[in-house]
C-alpha cells in the first residue's frame, strides 16, 4: 500500500509543478487544480499514516529499554493508542485508493412503477414515493416531480422525480430493483394478505456534455396534456413525447405548464436512461456481473420485502431485517443504505487486491 501511496504523492507533487508552469491557460490550470484538490484528502491521510508509523516505531524502540520502568510503561501506552489509530488510517486510505463511481456525487432521477398487484401495487408505489421524499427531507436534499401517472385513489402507475443533493447517487443507487409488499390492501374486504410489487430505478442525472444525442436520433411529438379521466389540463399543446429512434426508448412529460419545461424534463430523463444503458453495456462487455451480491439492484431483482403483519422490512441482498416498518416508511432507510455501502466497499477492496494483511 505504501508503494501505491508513494506513486500518488509523486503525481501530486508533479501537478503542483505543472500548475506553476501552466501560464495563462486558465482552463488547464483549473483542471490541474481540481485534480490536486481531489487528491488532497488522500495526501493528508497518507501523511498522518506515515507519522503514526514513525511514532509507533519510536515507541517500540523505547519498549526495548528495560532499565527505565516509567519510560517502558509510557511506550506501552503509546503503542496501545497508536495501533487502532493506524488501523483506522489504513482502512481509510484503502477506501480512498479504490476507484470511485464517477456518478456518486450526481443528483438522481428516481423512477417508481407499479408492478404486480393491480391497484394495491399502485398504492405501494405511492408509499415508496413518500418514503423517498421523507428520506430526502431528512438528508436536506431537494426533490421535484418530473412525470406521473396516477390511478385516482392515491396510487401511481408510474412516478418519476428528481432528488438533488451532494452524494445523492452514492446513497440511493442501492435502491434500484423490485420492492415487494405483503399486507392487507385497503381494497380487500375479506382481510386476506396480498403480495404486490413495485419497481424502482435510480439513475444518475446526466449533463448534456456527458452524452451526445444527435437531434436526428429524436422524434419529438407535442400534444395536449390530459388529467385523470381524460379531462384537458391545458388548452394549448404543452405535453412532450420524445422517442429515441435508435433504441426505441420513449419519454413523455406533461406536468409542466410550458412546452419548453416539459421538453427539458423529458430530455433529462432520456439522457439518464441512455447513459445507464451505456454503462450496462460497458459492464457486460467487461464480463462482470452487473450487480454483485450487494449490487445496486437489478430492475428484475427482488431486493426488499415490506411485511406489514410482522412489522418487518428485509433486504434480501444482505439478509438484514428491521422491525421498525413505520420508521422505514418515513424515510429511515439509512440502516440498509449504510450496510449495503459497507458491503459494496469491502467487495471493491477485495477486487482491488487489498486484504487485511496488506
Amino acid at each position: 500500500m505504501l508503494d501505491k501511496i508513494a506513486g500518488i504523492e509523486q503525481h501530486y507533487e508533479q501537478l503542483g509543478r505543472d500548475l506553476e508552469e501552466v501560464g495563462g491557460n486558465y482552463q488547464r490550470a483549473a483542471e490541474i487544480n481540481k485534480e490536486r484538490v481531489d487528491l488532497e484528502p488522500l495526501i493528508t491521510k497518507a501523511n498522518e499514516f506515515r507519522k503514526s508509523l514513525d511514532q509507533l516505531k519510536e515507541a517500540q524502540d523505547l519498549l526495548k529499554n528495560k532499565s527505565d520502568q516509567e519510560l517502558h510503561e509510557l511506550a506501552e501506552m503509546e503503542i496501545e493508542q497508536l495501533k487502532p489509530q493506524i488501523e483506522q488510517l489504513e482502512n481509510a486510505i484503502k477506501s480512498m485508493l479504490v476507484p470511485k463511481d464517477p456518478r456518486d456525487e450526481k443528483n438522481v432521477i428516481v423512477e417508481i412503477r407499479a408492478g404486480t398487484g393491480g391497484d394495491e401495487a399502485a398504492l405501494f408505489a405511492a408509499d415508496l414515493y413518500r418514503m423517498y421524499l421523507r428520506y430526502a427531507e431528512l438528508k436536506n436534499f431537494k426533490t421535484s416531480s418530473l412525470s406521473e401517472s396516477s390511478i385516482g385513489i392515491g396510487g401511481y402507475k408510474e412516478i418519476i422525480f428528481e432528488i438533488k443533493g451532494d452524494g445523492a447517487y452514492s446513497k440511493l443507487k442501492y435502491e434500484s430493483g423490485v420492492h415487494r409488499v405483503q399486507r392487507i390492501p385497503e381494497t380487500e374486504s375479506s382481510g386476506r394478505i396480498h403480495t404486490s410489487t413495485a419497481t424502482v430505478a435510480v439513475l444518475a442525472e446526466v449533463e448534456e456534455v456527458d452524452i451526445d444525442i444527435p437531434q436526428s436520433d429524436l422524434r419529438i411529438d407535442v400534444y395536449k396534456s390530459a388529467g385523470a379521466g381524460g379531462q384537458s389540463v391545458q388548452k394549448n399543446s404543452t405535453a412532450i413525447r420524445i422517442t429515441h429512434l435508435p433504441s426505441g426508448m420513449v419519454v413523455a412529460c406533461q406536468d409542466e405548464r410550458s412546452q419548453l419545461q416539459n421538453k427539458l424534463r423529458a430530455m433529462a430523463i432520456l439522457r439518464a436512461r441512455l447513459y445507464e444503458a451505456e454503462e450496462e453495456k460497458r459492464r457486460s462487455e467487461q464480463e462482470e456481473d452487473r450487480r454483485s451480491q450487494v449490487g445496486k439492484g437489478d430492475r428484475s431483482e427482488k431486493i426488499r420485502t415490506y411485511n406489514y403483519p410482522q412489522n418487518r422490512v428485509t433486504d434480501h441482498r444482505i439478509g438484514l431485517s428491521s422491525h421498525n416498518l413505520p420508521g422505514v416508511m418515513q424515510g429511515e432507510i439509512d440502516e440498509f443504505i449504510e450496510e449495503l455501502s459497507t458491503r459494496d466497499e469491502a467487495e471493491r477492496l477485495a477486487r482491488s487486491g487489498f486484504d487485511k494483511n496488506d
